[in-house]
């Protein structure tokens, strides 16, 4: 049977992840400590959705460990030696970062430095696919003119109907500290597959929607990642139009398995 190994395997994507690989016959090892219900409270909190994945798959095992415990997730990684990770842990908001530095960056840079190094000693040939974002370009997309839909704003340059690719730089801009935390995990995830050689790819999402997630309502206008229900949010903000896509967390796996490698 073939193995995986998902972290944040108890929020929207990692979730989905795990019931992905479940229902497909891999062993899934999760990897979540509730840690969004710290930095979020009571409506952060990921248990019911660890318990919901429990009860709706049939290989998965639950391993309640910080992706910041190097130790613990270096055991982890040898005992269970998986084919392919799937990295999804996350800090995920901007305020935060900027009341909670220190935390933001040991779980979005260093616990992608741990589990990097942790594949490399032992299982360098495991696919590493890392949840990065797109704030990893900062503020510099929003130098891009845009035009007004009917429903929406969009690019006016029509080399970016498909989107933002990774020609788009990523210094000489604003982030903020989520976006420079996630910038440097990104580039560890490419540095490991392009200097050792390990098949790591970064996924830079931006909007991700789903059912299963413990979602918080936005604080900014033009920042509606991690909704929960689309529909009802567009009921409640009518006014509101968009100036970028929202994926289901469904179409970035289903993307995810198109991407090409680093190494």
């Amino acid at each position: 049977m073939k193995r995986v190994l998902v972290t944040g395997s108890s929020g929207l994507i990692g979730s989905e992840a795990a019931a992905f690989f479940d229902h497909r016959g891999w062993e899934v090892h999760g990897v979540d400590n509730n840690m969004r219900r710290d930095f979020f409270g009571e409506h952060g909190d990921t248990t019911w959705n660890l318990r919901r994945l429990e009860q709706a798959t049939r290989h998965f095992e639950h391993h309640e460990i910080d992706i910041r415990d190097r130790n613990a997730i270096e055991r982890l990684v040898a005992d269970a030696r998986p084919e392919l990770i799937v990295h999804a842990a996350a800090q995920p908001s901007h305020d935060l970062a900027a009341q909670r530095p220190f935390d933001d960056f040991e779980v979005n840079a260093v616990g992608t430095l741990n589990l990097l190094e942790a594949a490399r000693r032992h299982c360098p040939e495991a696919s590493f696919a890392f949840l990065s974002t797109n704030k990893v370009y900062g503020d510099a997309p929003n130098e891009l003119d845009l035009v007004e839909l009917e429903t929406r704003w969009d690019y006016a340059d029509a080399a970016y109907a498909d989107g933002i690719d990774e020609t788009m730089r990523i210094d000489a801009t604003t982030h903020s500290l989520f976006g420079a935390s996630k910038a440097a995990a990104d580039l560890l995830v490419q540095e490991y597959g392009r200097y050792f050689g390990m098949p790591t790819v970064c996924l830079r999402g931006g909007c991700l929607t789903g059912p299963n997630h413990s979602g918080e309502e936005p604080r900014r206008g033009d920042h509606i990642c991690y909704i929960s229900d689309l529909a009802r949010f567009r009921a409640d903000h009518p006014d509101w139009e968009l100036t970028r896509d929202v994926d289901a967390v469904c179409e970035e796996l289903a993307g995810g398995r198109n991407a090409t490698p680093v190494g």
